[in-house]
């Protein structure tokens, strides 16, 4: 394998992910089509309607972008695969104006991660 060309493509990849609209376009080309709403009872599809609870949800990527002139611009950005199929995203501010939907179901999924990481290892 030639690590520098794969050094090369990372730093493209890294390149290309610097705006929140090219890495959800990026996303999309890999078939995070669904756009994801944080509820107060779980994870909204807007495509199919459905509702998905923390632990039928992977986050298998976020990406943060800072604005650079207004902190009010600076976001995260989720790349989300349910136990059922689906795949999307969800954006959320971060900082003074994050969604506190988006916030509690992130932290529970992680909860979630983190608990079967700990079962599995011991």
């Amino acid at each position: 394998m030639d690590t520098q060309n794969l050094d090369l493509n990372n730093d493209m990849d890294k390149e290309h992910m610097k705006t929140l609209v090219s890495c959800t376009n990026s996303l999309l080309a890999k078939g995070y089509e669904t756009q994801f709403k944080a509820m107060k009872h779980g994870l909204k599809s807007l495509t199919t309607e459905k509702i998905y609870t923390p632990d039928q949800v992977k986050i298998t990527n976020f990406y943060r972008f800072e604005g650079d002139s207004d902190p009010s611009d600076s976001s995260i950005l989720y790349a989300i695969e349910t136990t059922s199929g689906e795949k999307g995203t969800l954006t959320d501010a971060y900082g003074a104006y994050s969604d506190p939907h988006v916030a509690k179901f992130i932290k529970d999924v992680e909860d979630i991660g983190k608990r079967e990481h700990k079962n599995s290892a011991g």
